[in-house]
């Protein structure tokens, strides 16, 4: 998605980002007007605050990297035990309000909001055709802004069709997590039905995209039902489906295909650095996921973060076609290949395959740690399926016939042939869906928030304190703007 910035949107201190990017220059550009009231007056403004609010897609690296470290998943890594203090804090559970990463997210998070919203707050000022497809996407990036924010911090203030300005911090509270999430349910609700299943531009929010993410926000409220109907919705009338083969998912070749619902886009055209990482048009989880120090074919160098651990590996089963696609088992790869590699802290031996530096052409531009190409595949359909195999197993009337047949789609791919399928019901089944959504989706940074949302974080994750870690802390930071008003998350 090509980079656009607009001076007015970025004019907050509060929830824009708390601008501590590489200059002012990138959040301003020469204004076509005087202030923001006068923007708007023809479709070309509306499409480019729209480039502007799915710019913020690409700072969601960052949720997806740490998504995988908090959980049992992976280890932080690095260089040493102090490499980026942060992300060894989340890992270790020793985060606290402090914590720059979980800054970062709140304000990246918020930075899309208020973009979004600066185009719905004026979204009745100019006609055209095809106004409300514009409007229908920037309702659906609101919502999944918002989505980030409920489920990392649960409680955040909530703004609708309008912009937070600054010095209104001291009159917003926080909203309650269910009412946050009501305005997602009917953000996506909306979207959903303006917008086709299919667009011609990569990476627009379609239909599907819509219904699959609402039927996500249904199942972090135990709305099984509701998520049920409108993921079933999903499947029978949406143009996805699996690919028949599960590595090319993760390659150049496989970005943006029929199993892919919703696609955050990223490019190497340009450049970041370390004091701006929000900058970077490339994917800057994928550098900090990359083996360290490596020399050898199909992939470079990286930062040896966020390193898997034995026991996702061993989650696996004999014959799971998934594993070696998943998982890149550095000591047998240099045994085979000739490669050499250097170690980090924590190292385990395992790399993330899926999302690791692939081998790039001369001419790639910038930091090739910040700027690799490689989009996040933020909802496929193996996990639309699972999702639904969990709703329909745990509806009010389940239906574990239906249940079944959507897991075991997703098994039959995996193992290549049915021998493997699944005819478990009730509990048991309810388990092996969790168990398989662990093992299609390690990697891409589902799992810390899955075993919160069904009570089994404590059980799997060192460190993990219940009534505690289920949410992180609302940076420091963001207390005081807003006058200390604000309760800070318990125990923290």
């Amino acid at each position: 998605m090509k980079k656009i910035n607009i001076k007015t949107i970025m004019s907050l201190v509060l929830f824009v980002g708390l601008i501590y990017s590489c200059s002012d220059d990138f959040v301003e550009v020469s204004p076509t007007s005087d202030n923001s009231e006068d923007f708007f007056n023809n479709q070309k403004d509306y499409e480019d605050a729209l480039i502007g609010a799915y710019d913020l897609l690409q700072s969601t690296y960052l949720n997806v990297m740490l998504g995988e470290i908090a959980s049992d998943n992976t280890l932080a890594g690095g260089e040493s035990a102090t490499d980026v203090l942060g992300i060894q804090e989340i890992d270790d559970m020793t985060h606290t309000p402090l914590n720059a990463q979980l800054r970062d997210i709140w304000s990246w998070m918020y930075a899309g909001v208020n973009r979004a919203n600066y185009i719905l707050e004026f979204k009745d000022k100019t006609d055209f055709t095809g106004k409300d497809v514009i409007l229908a996407e920037a309702t659906f990036l609101r919502a999944y802004y918002y989505f980030e924010l409920v489920k990392w911090f649960g409680d955040v203030p909530l703004a609708v069709d309008k912009r937070i300005q600054f010095g209104e911090q001291f009159n917003i509270d926080r909203t309650p997590k269910a009412d946050v999430y009501a305005q997602i349910e009917a953000d996506l609700t909306y979207a959903a039905s303006i917008l086709p299943y299919t667009r011609t531009t990569p990476g627009r929010v379609t239909k599907g995209a819509a219904q699959a993410l609402l039927g996500k926000a249904f199942l972090y409220q135990d709305k099984f039902d509701e998520a049920a109907t409108v993921l079933e919705n999903l499947i029978q009338n949406g143009p996805y489906d699996l690919v028949s083969d599960y590595k090319s998912i993760f390659e150049e070749a496989g970005e943006n295909n029929i199993e892919s619902v919703f696609e955050v886009q990223y490019f190497e055209g340009q450049g970041a650095g370390f004091g701006c990482l929000q900058c970077s048009e490339g994917n800057v989880a994928v550098g900090f996921n990359g083996v360290r120090a490596y020399t050898g074919p199909d992939y470079s160098s990286g930062f040896s973060f966020n390193v898997p651990v034995q026991e996702v590996v061993d989650a696996f089963q004999a014959g799971d076609l998934r594993k070696d696609v998943a998982i890149l088992d550095i000591d047998a790869w240099a045994t085979a290949t000739g490669a050499t590699y250097g170690t980090g802290y924590e190292h385990t031996g395992y790399f993330n395959r899926k999302y690791i530096p692939r081998t790039r052409s001369s001419n790639a531009q910038g930091d090739r740690n910040l700027t690799n190409p490689n989009n996040y595949r933020a909802i496929r359909f193996a996990d639309v399926l699972l999702m639904a195999a969990e709703a329909f197993n745990r509806s009010s009337s389940p239906n574990d016939t239906k249940a079944q047949a959507y897991l075991n789609r997703v098994r039959e791919r995996a193992f290549g042939n049915s021998s493997n399928n699944i005819s478990a019901t009730g509990t048991t089944l309810y388990n092996n869906i969790l168990d398989e959504r662990r093992v299609e989706l390690v990697g891409e940074g589902h799992r810390f928030f899955d075993l919160v949302r069904t009570g089994r974080a404590a059980q799997e994750i060192n460190g993990f304190q219940a009534g505690k870690h289920e949410l992180f802390p609302i940076p420091e930071i963001e207390i005081s703007l807003a006058g200390n008003r604000w309760a800070q998350n318990p125990n923290y």
